[in-house]
């Protein structure tokens, strides 16, 4: 039988997450493919991959899946990867541009606008070109790589993570692991796939490991080795633990009842009997 086909996001925040596929003897037993956010979510409903990083938002979409506990990209405090970026005062703003890359980002930003920013704004999806956004909007969403190489100094910003944890009170899940529930069934998976997932993630926050992907990723984004340190220790948090399952279940929440997305199913865990409890 073929192996699981691993859907992971090219991102910077990503790189913890896969360091034994990337760099130890995981990868062996998986089929390991590159994509966006919305890109992972999508390779899961074709059938194209079998296991995603998967946007937050694209457990609402994308039917028969279950969660790989105790993984998470999430934020409790400012996340600095995803932004809102605007010429006018937020209170002025009344065109959004959305950055395509992630569902989530989308309706994070719906959500704090009819809640708690002033409702009554147009949005329009748009690629993640910050000028062009601009050019024909108020404001602008970016995310990822893109909105870490932001001058904010030219810009007003709103960091989209804190203003969440500023009026809930709770970390914000922007996406984890999830597997195709038909997978297990078309494949000869390894034992224990959970436990795969958490020792990459943990050999990935090891202080080498974290050194190592900062010297790699400076280059690329021209940013200095410190500064991504402190986003990989600081901004990004990568337990889905029982505080971050409630501010999971509450995005949820607000998002199904602006509208911004279906209601969402149960979380479905596989194989445990505690989701929190790594």
């Amino acid at each position: 039988m073929r192996p699981l086909r691993i859907s992971a996001i090219s991102y910077l925040n990503t790189a913890p997450l896969m360091w034994d596929f990337d760099h130890g003897e995981a990868a062996r037993d998986f089929d390991i493919s590159y994509t966006l956010p919305s890109g992972c979510a999508r390779a899961l409903e074709d059938g194209t991959a079998d296991i995603g990083i998967i946007p937050a938002a694209a457990y609402t979409q994308v039917p028969g899946l279950m969660v790989l506990p105790g993984v998470a990209i999430a934020s409790r405090r400012p996340v600095r990867s995803i932004l809102l970026i605007s010429k006018l005062p937020v209170d002025q703003v009344r065109t959004v541009a959305l950055d395509t890359s992630s569902m989530t980002s989308v309706a994070l930003t719906k959500i704090l606008f009819e809640k708690w920013l002033g409702g009554g704004r147009r949005f329009t999806s748009m690629a993640p070109d910050i000028d062009k956004m601009l050019a024909a909007h108020d404001a602008a969403l970016i995310i990822g790589d893109p909105a870490l190489k932001i001058d904010r100094s030219r810009y007003i910003t709103l960091d989209l993570a804190e203003e969440w944890i500023h009026h809930t009170g709770k970390p914000f899940v922007f996406a984890f692991w999830a597997l195709r529930a038909d997978a297990l069934r078309e494949t000869s998976p390894p034992q224990d796939l959970a436990t795969i997932f958490q020792r990459s993630r943990d050999h990935g926050l090891e202080t080498e490991s974290l050194d190592h992907i900062s010297r790699e990723w400076a280059p690329r984004l021209g940013l200095s080795e410190t500064s991504l340190h402190s986003y990989l220790t600081e901004s990004i948090y990568y337990h889905l633990d029982p505080a971050c399952l409630e501010g999971l279940q509450l995005f949820y929440r607000y998002a199904a009842e602006i509208g911004a997305l279906p209601i969402a199913p149960e979380l479905n865990f596989l194989g445990a009997a505690n989701p929190a409890m790594v």
